[in-house]
């Protein structure tokens, strides 16, 4: 089936000559977008925070009405919502997948699903309210909330795509946030990007550069860093023990080697033996790698709180 336009011009025909793109992408909640990005710029970031599509064409006289109102109405959502426009005359294929008969057309996206959308050029106040019902009612302080435990609860589920995304939508509206800095650091950690983690914790603000989630994440990252350099596997670690066990830098290994392994239940038993044996081993080494632990669990994790009583057990006894 043909795309028609306004006036009943097909969508496929060529633009009159001279014509100017006059809705192209302006302000930083809006983009353009082609076949090539949509997945990430529309089904991704609707994850995070809804998402308009324009489909429009530089000859058509109702977009460049309609455009100027969207852009207005999403810059003064201010990140509560994003526009995407899309050039039906160089995305003919977009066009034809959602079965885009007409424009302009409007789709808005959540989740990954369309669901609202109008044809034709609404006045700017109708615009105006359909933008702000997309957006919820959502802005400011309270979407930046909302966005941060979408973040985490897709990080929690494995979805560290997802949490990325929505770590960085809250960057551009709030540069040098740092629950979203420590969250898009963390995001890169687990991916294995241990450099970039530790560029993306160089974006917090200086006011906020001892915020408890930041140095969580720092010392997360120092201990990747140092998982990466434990020696010996387990076995021969444990082994080794077996035949000294006053080996205490093989007992730091094997702690190290543990928490690479994801047992930091493990890490800590081990750490703290060898504090209890001699506190003073390798100028502190024992105590100073559990301190870090702690940080990277956070002071309320039951992991902390019992190694904390344990350790400190072992100090005043």
């Amino acid at each position: 089936m043909a795309l028609i336009g306004p006036g009943g011009r097909p969508l496929t025909q060529a633009k009159p000559e001279g014509a100017a793109q006059a809705t192209g992408a302006e302000g930083p909640y809006i983009k353009d977008a082609s076949i090539e990005t949509f997945a990430e710029d529309v089904l991704v970031a609707s994850r995070a925070v809804p998402v308009i599509v324009d489909f429009w064409a530089p000859w058509c006289g109702p977009c460049k009405q309609l455009g100027p109102a969207l852009e207005k109405a999403v810059n003064a959502a201010k990140g509560a919502v994003r526009l995407v426009k899309i050039n039906i005359d160089e995305n003919e294929e977009i066009a034809r997948q959602l079965r885009i008969q007409s424009i302009p057309t409007v789709y808005a996206f959540k989740d990954g699903q369309p669901v609202d959308g109008f044809m034709g050029a609404l006045p700017e106040s109708q615009v105006r309210a359909f933008v702000e019902q997309l957006a919820g009612g959502h802005g400011g302080a309270g979407h930046t909330e909302e966005v941060m435990a979408m973040a985490a609860e897709a990080f929690a589920a494995g979805d560290v795509s997802a949490a990325a995304q929505a770590y960085g939508h809250i960057l551009q509206e709030d540069p040098g946030h740092p629950g979203a800095v420590a969250g898009l650091a963390r995001c890169y950690l687990k991916s294995g990007d241990l450099e970039r983690a530790r560029n993306t914790l160089q974006l917090v603000r200086p006011d906020a550069a001892g915020d408890e989630a930041v140095r969580a994440v720092e010392a997360e990252l120092t201990l990747a860093e140092s998982a990466t350099k434990a020696q010996g596997d387990l076995a021969a670690l444990r082994a080794k023990l077996d035949a000294d066990p006053k080996d205490h830098q093989a007992r730091y290994d094997l702690a190290l080697a543990l928490d690479a392994h994801g047992d930091r239940d493990g890490a800590l038993d081990e750490l703290l033996e060898i504090v209890r044996r001699d506190r003073k081993w390798n100028e502190e080494a024992a105590r100073k790698h559990l301190v870090t632990l702690f940080e990277a669990m956070g002071p309320a994790d039951p992991r902390t709180l019992s190694a904390r009583r344990r350790l400190s057990s072992i100090l005043f006894s």
